[in-house]
Formats: structure tokens, C-alpha cells, sequence
């Protein structure tokens, strides 16, 4: 089978055919992943969904049998490198959330913003130690930066504190809405140094002493990953776990272009999945003694959908193109985000409403798309964040405060 037939097979919905820029090897990993999340994740999924429980062993399962961090196929003629190219990565996040946006947002606080974290902050010997685990699934890892008072302020508002003793700091303050944190085994912790005012990272070990997780409850969207909120009461963190290169928000920001990017990838295989999802329910099910695909207004619906989707992959692959130049740029990431979180909101909702009230189910899977797309459209920067961010960019006038 050719890279474009086998790109075909895989996304029929990418009708530009985006996924020829891929290689046959990071096809077949891509491939590999789907088997692999259809075996031992599927079976599980809804009820997963619907009780808020993580299928944690069966996620770690699949992504470890697949490889996708680590499979030689992704770094034919870029040996040694520690990162997969960006345009695999854009469809690594399309395949993981038109399967799932929980599965896709539990992978993106591991691999992208917790593996980011280390690669940008660590030593080679931090990133050695700990680059490795992440990207074999041995350990899992997230990111620990918001909190419950600190969002979006969070450059200035960061309050989490903490103070160097000796070969010791020690961490006292909350975060929350960390995904994945209650079962991680190692969590970088963003805090401010109470002597230069600095934020610094520091790698919390599992079971700490005076390390609290508790689940976030009562959510209404990406309700398999299971949000923390943590508490750190003179948790005590080793200067070798510090990571040294990061000193001050700037590397906070650039860790956030390269996430920022992750989340439009995820905002853009939200809606392929939803539109997927609303596609199948369609041709398959009659009403008034034809198929639901057959009336002009479903099918104006779905064509709307089809285009949400193109246009988003297309500015997925287009930033990944960028990205892979060595250029990281906050604007392209916020454009990204911002456009294709739109685009998503738009098209959960018209497949929610092409489908009727089984719509309203998780057997049609589309239930699933349409609540966790709320979560998405807000995450990693809010649709007004990043509106203002490129507000910033085009008029040379910041207007946040």
C-alpha cells in the first residue's frame, strides 16, 4: 500500500490529503495506535466516561505497545533527536482524540507539556533520567503550573512558594485542575522563590510527604482525566530535582507555544471525531424511509462539518510545518488555537444536532465530542487569551489589562 493510499484509508477525512506529508513509518505507527486503542481501550470507554474513572493501564497499555514516542519509524534520518517530527505529531493528536479527547488530553499533560517541561528546563542528565520514562510510558509524569486563584494571571499571579534550605527546598501552596496528576509518578511543580521572586520547576516525586492529590468532582467535560488538586504543605524537593533552566515565565511561555500547538491539534481531532461520529449515525439510520444523509439540510450540515475539519488541518500541518523549521512562535500557536477551537465548538454542535437526540448518548459518540469540547475551547489559554495575544501581534497594542 502507497503513503497515499494508506493515508487515505486512515482519514478519509482530510480530503487535501495533508497525511502524504507523513512517512509510510509514521503511518504504520499511526496505524499500530488505532489497533491498539480499539483492543483495550474501546471496551472500556464509555463507562469510563460516564463513572469519571481514568482506564489508566489500558491508555499506558496501547501507547506503549504502539510505540508513539519512542518507535524507530519516527526518527529514520533524525537519530538521536527527542522529539518526533511536528507533522507526525499533529496527526498523532488527530489519531488519539477522534478516538477520544480524554485519551488525547491524558497524553498531551505526559508527552507534551510534561515532557516539554523536562526537555526545555532539565540537564541532559535530568533529561536522560527522566525524557527516557516519559517516553517509554515507565513513568508517567504532568504539569503542575495553575491554581485555584490563578489562571490565566497566572505569569504574575503565581503563588505558590518556594525556599531554599541548604540542598532542600521546600513547596507550600494549591494547584489545580492538573490532569493526571493523582497517578502520576513524578510532577513538575511550578513555584516562586521566595528570596529572587523567581518561578522555578521542580520535580515532586510520588508519595511525597505533605504532597495531597484530590480529584476535581462533579465535571461535566473530559471526564475520564481526572483533574487534581494539590496540595503541597512543606513538601520537600531535592536541588537535583530542581530544573535549572527554568528562571522566570519565559520558559513557562515557551513551553506553551509548543503546547499551545498540541491543543490545536486536539481542538482539531475533536471535531474530526465528532464529524466522523455524526457521518456514520447518518448514512446508517432512517427516518421517513430514508437514510438521515439523504435530507438537504443534514447534508448541508455535514458539509459544513467536512470544511471545519479541512480548514483545521490545515492550519494544524501549517504550524507544525513551521515548528519543524526551528521557528516556535507564541502568535503561530494562538492562531491555531483560537481558529481551530472555534471551528470545533461549531461542529460538535451541528453534529450533535444532525444526530438527533442520540446525540445525547455515548452510543452514538458523539456525546462525548460535544462535552469535551467545552474543556478544550478553554484550556491551554482561553479563545480571549489567545484572541488578545494575536490582538497584540497585528496592532502592536497589548490590551490584557
Amino acid at each position: 500500500m502507497t503513503v497515499a493510499e494508506l493515508a487515505k484509508e486512515l482519514y478519509p477525512e482530510d480530503l487535501f490529503g495533508y497525511a502524504t506529508k507523513l512517512t509510510e513509518g509514521e503511518l504504520n505507527v499511526l496505524k499500530k495506535l488505532r489497533e491498539e486503542l480499539e483492543e483495550h481501550v474501546r471496551p472500556v470507554l464509555n463507562d469510563s466516561w460516564e463513572n469519571a474513572l481514568l482506564p489508566r493501564e489500558e491508555i499506558l497499555t496501547a501507547f506503549r505497545n504502539a510505540e508513539i514516542m519512542s518507535h524507530p519509524a519516527l526518527f529514520e534520518g533524525r537519530e538521536g533527536e527527542l522529539r518526533v517530527r511536528e507533522t507526525y505529531n499533529a496527526f498523532l493528536y488527530l489519531e488519539l482524540t477522534r478516538f477520544d479527547p480524554s485519551v488525547a488530553t491524558f497524553y498531551t499533560v505526559h508527552g507534551g507539556l510534561g515532557y516539554n517541561t523536562i526537555l526545555i528546563g532539565g540537564t541532559d542528565e535530568q533529561i536522560e533520567k527522566y525524557g527516557s520514562l516519559v517516553r517509554s510510558f515507565e513513568g508517567q509524569t504532568c504539569f503542575a503550573l495553575t491554581e485555584p486563584d490563578h489562571g490565566s494571571d497566572i505569569a504574575g499571579g503565581l503563588a505558590t512558594t518556594a525556599e531554599r534550605k541548604g540542598d532542600t527546598w521546600v513547596l507550600n501552596g494549591e494547584k489545580r485542575w492538573i490532569g493526571g496528576a493523582k497517578t502520576a509518578d513524578f510532577i513538575p511543580v511550578f513555584a516562586r522563590d521566595v528570596e529572587d521572586k523567581k518561578i522555578k520547576c521542580f520535580l515532586v516525586q510520588k508519595g511525597s510527604e505533605g504532597l495531597t492529590v484530590e480529584d476535581v468532582q462533579q465535571k461535566v467535560s473530559l471526564r475520564i482525566v481526572n483533574n487534581g488538586h494539590i496540595t503541597l504543605d512543606n513538601v520537600e524537593v531535592a536541588e537535583a530535582d530542581r530544573l535549572p533552566n527554568i528562571h522566570g515565565y519565559g520558559k513557562v511561555a515557551e513551553i506553551f507555544t509548543h503546547t499551545r500547538t498540541d491543543v490545536a491539534h486536539i481542538a482539531m481531532g475533536t471535531a474530526a471525531g465528532a464529524f466522523n461520529a455524526a457521518l456514520k449515525l447518518t448514512t446508517e439510520r432512517e427516518q421517513f424511509n430514508r437514510k438521515l444523509a439523504g435530507f438537504q439540510l443534514v447534508q448541508e450540515k455535514l458539509a459544513r462539518m467536512q470544511a471545519n475539519v479541512v480548514a483545521s488541518i490545515g492550519y494544524s500541518v501549517r504550524v507544525a510545518e513551521i515548528q519543524e523549521t526551528g521557528t516556535q512562535d507564541m502568535l503561530n500557536s494562538s492562531l491555531a488555537k483560537m481558529h481551530n477551537s472555534l471551528r470545533m465548538r461549531e461542529t460538535v454542535a451541528l453534529a450533535r444536532e444532525v444526530c438527533g437526540g442520540n446525540g445525547i448518548t455515548l452510543a452514538t459518540d458523539v456525546a462525548r465530542f460535544f462535552a469535551d469540547a467545552e474543556a478544550i475551547y478553554t484550556y491551554e489559554g482561553t479563545h480571549e487569551i489567545n484572541s488578545l495575544l494575536v490582538g497584540r501581534e497585528i496592532t502592536g497594542i497589548g490590551a490584557f489589562v
